[in-house]
């Protein structure tokens, strides 16, 4: 069997499904008109299941695993890394500034955008999504040492 890497891809997804749903085996499921709070994590984790298993069956259109250019690598490790800071500090400065702070990073470091515009975006997306979740579905956000 010649390994695509829609092989690859496809396998990694379904064990990341099989691992959500391990992790979050504790969490109540509830039922549909009540949901708990592990009803989403196992919908998530079982439609990963499935399209990692498309993916997987599917894989003789993808190139092969071995002919694949790994010129992204410096990118990927970038995006990586950032994102990973993000998620380092979010309990810590809240939603509002550690997003901002990772979408302008991601634009103006790897996508290399003008500073200013990448700010205004960032901030626009930001407050819209804050509000969203905020004020429209009740649910709130970790605030910052600021307390917003």
């Amino acid at each position: 069997m010649n390994v695509r890497a829609d092989h690859i891809a496809g396998a990694t997804f379904v064990i990341f499904g099989l691992t959500i749903i391990a992790l979050s085996g504790d969490l109540p499921f509830g039922q549909l008109s009540m949901p708990g709070s592990g009803f989403l994590p196992m919908i998530v984790s079982v439609l990963t299941i499935l399209f990692g298993l498309m993916l997987f069956v599917t894989a003789g259109e993808s190139p092969r695993f071995s002919e694949l250019s790994w010129g992204d690598d410096k990118h990927a490790l970038l995006v990586t890394v950032i994102t990973a800071i993000a998620v380092a500090l979010y309990n810590y400065l809240g939603f509002v500034i550690t997003m901002a702070a990772m979408m302008i990073a991601l634009l103006v470091v790897i996508e290399r955008r003008n500073p200013l515009r990448a700010a205004a975006y960032s901030l626009f997306i930001v407050f819209l999504t804050y509000g969203i979740f905020q004020y429209l579905l009740n649910t709130p956000l970790p605030a910052s040492p600021f307390s917003y």
